[in-house]
């Protein structure tokens, strides 16, 4: 087969920053930095003011609306009357200092996905734009979602959006409602949850507003057993959340950091897919979240990127990484490769997407190349001749390939092809990187009749490859 690796390289950059809260801890700290600011000269707090803007606003965009955002954070505290007072030029000078930068790819930008873009007007003939999720890894390895978008000319050449250099965390949107049949149908997978706790709450609500009625209500004193069922609600409100409208910024500025506790050490590897469903399309992402010690299974959904859903996976078949969704239902279910127990691919189907407790085996290691471990590289994409899934295999030295298998158009759990050999190994100049020895890819992108690879070089880059469909698809069906 013929495979071109294309002249394209995505590093991690250490000049990738975005702003976040500076989290103090103990309120004495605060109030001690609260009184130096309150003590000092109005020409000392222009003066310092200037010097920080001087220094930090080329690099972030709006960065004294950051300031007063993180003034609010401290001003909600203890201080709250103290800060009232405070002029506006010490509400942003408390602000900044309360503000810290975080390099979010300082360490690596890898295992990238790719999907077509929401918009594809005003192309010229042939082309195609397209859309690129990618991990970044940074301080503390906290790995997070960053975008790249460009265009697939008619020649196949691919060309990327100019990045302005900023970023943005998006934050999370506080005032999402829930409603009780959700949390209802959520906290039915845990067995030792106490439906009465919902009776105090209205048909829909808030976190906040939640919270602030289980405060209020004498339910616990009552029944001092409901204190589980409330860490088990608090779980369920915060792993299923939504992010604040992001419409403002160019897709390729936004960055999907950590919001729960269940992600705090990562997002990692987004596997996104179009997800094919009457006449509006919606695009869903599948990651693991990491906390330092567990893993869960997540959900992206999107429509624009724009406006983002974080929902959480449950069932029995819900226990390892690397979920990848196909892009449409299957005599009327959703379809999921999956894996469990570590080396074996499964594939799973349920009526609710959100919801998979059954799993069967696709496949398992055959070859030397993946005697260690096999997985999906991404969600399938259909041809004619059937589902075509990018695998990755793990062999010796810990070495990972990527492969491929054909699966039947209808009963997908029936595999028509495998290859065997590696569709792609690390070349001599791919060896090193942060984690050596390593290809890996969440996703391509069809373009025409050529398959479009971004793949992952060793955790350190991110590069690409094309190969034209009819020739895996005669590699597979023989």
């Amino acid at each position: 087969m013929k495979i071109t690796r294309k002249d394209i390289r995505f590093y991690a950059s250490p000049k990738a920053v975005i702003t976040q809260f500076f989290q103090l801890p103990g309120n004495d700290r605060v109030k001690h930095v609260v009184k130096r600011i309150e003590n000092l000269d109005n020409k000392i707090v222009e003066d310092c003011l200037s010097e920080i803007k001087k220094e930090f606003a080329g690099r972030h965009k709006n960065i004294e609306e950051t300031f007063i955002n993180h003034f609010n954070k401290i001003a909600s505290g203890d201080d709250a009357t103290i800060l009232s007072k405070f002029p506006f030029q010490k509400k942003l000078l408390l602000g900044a200092f309360f503000t810290k930068e975080y390099s979010f790819q300082a360490a690596a930008l890898f295992n990238p996905s790719i999907v077509t873009h929401p918009d594809q007007s005003g192309l010229q003939p042939g082309s195609q734009r397209f859309l690129m999720s990618l991990r970044a890894t940074g301080e503390g390895h906290i790995s997070s979602v960053v975008f790249k978008t460009g265009i697939v000319d008619e020649l196949n050449n691919i060309l990327f959006d100019e990045s302005s250099g900023y970023f943005y965390s998006l934050k999370k949107y506080n005032e999402a409602s829930f409603s009780k049949d959700f949390i209802r149908k959520r906290s039915a997978f845990f067995p030792e949850f106490k439906f009465s706790l919902l009776d105090i709450l209205p048909e829909k609500f808030t976190y906040t507003e939640a919270m602030k009625i289980i405060k209020e209500n004498k339910i616990f004193r009552i029944d001092v057993s409901l204190i589980d069922s409330l860490h088990i609600l608090k779980t369920i409100l915060s792993t299923n959340y939504e992010l604040e409208s992001s419409a403002n910024f160019p897709i390729n500025e936004k960055v999907i950091f950590p919001n729960s506790d269940a992600e705090s050490m990562g997002i990692e590897d987004v596997r996104f897919v179009k997800f094919k469903e009457g006449e509006n399309p919606c695009y869903y992402g599948t990651y693991t979240a990491y906390n330092g010690h567990l893993i869960k299974a997540q959900l992206i959904q999107t429509k624009d990127f724009n406006e983002f859903k974080i929902r959480s996976l449950y069932g029995d078949a819900i226990s390892d990484k690397g979920m990848a969704l196909f892009p449409e239902k299957i005599n009327g279910k959703y379809v999921m490769i999956s894996r469990q127990g570590g080396e074996k691919m499964s594939i799973m189907y349920s009526h609710d997407l959100y919801v998979w407790n059954e799993f069967q085996t696709l496949i398992e290691p055959l070859f030397c190349w993946e005697f260690m471990q096999m997985g999906n590289c991404g969600s399938p994409i259909k041809t004619d001749a059937g589902w075509l899934l990018l695998t990755h295999g793990v062999g010796a030295i810990r070495t990972y390939v990527i492969s491929a298998i054909l699966l039947d158009l209808n009963d997908p759990s029936k595999i028509l092809g495998r290859l065997d050999k590696p569709l792609l190994v690390a070349d001599k100049d791919e060896r090193d990187g942060y984690v050596p020895n390593v290809v890996y890819t969440c996703g391509l992108l069809l373009h025409r009749d050529v398959l479009i690879i971004p793949y992952a070089v060793s955790d350190s880059a991110t590069g690409f490859v094309t190969i034209g469909l009819k020739e895996i698809l005669n590699e597979l069906i023989k």
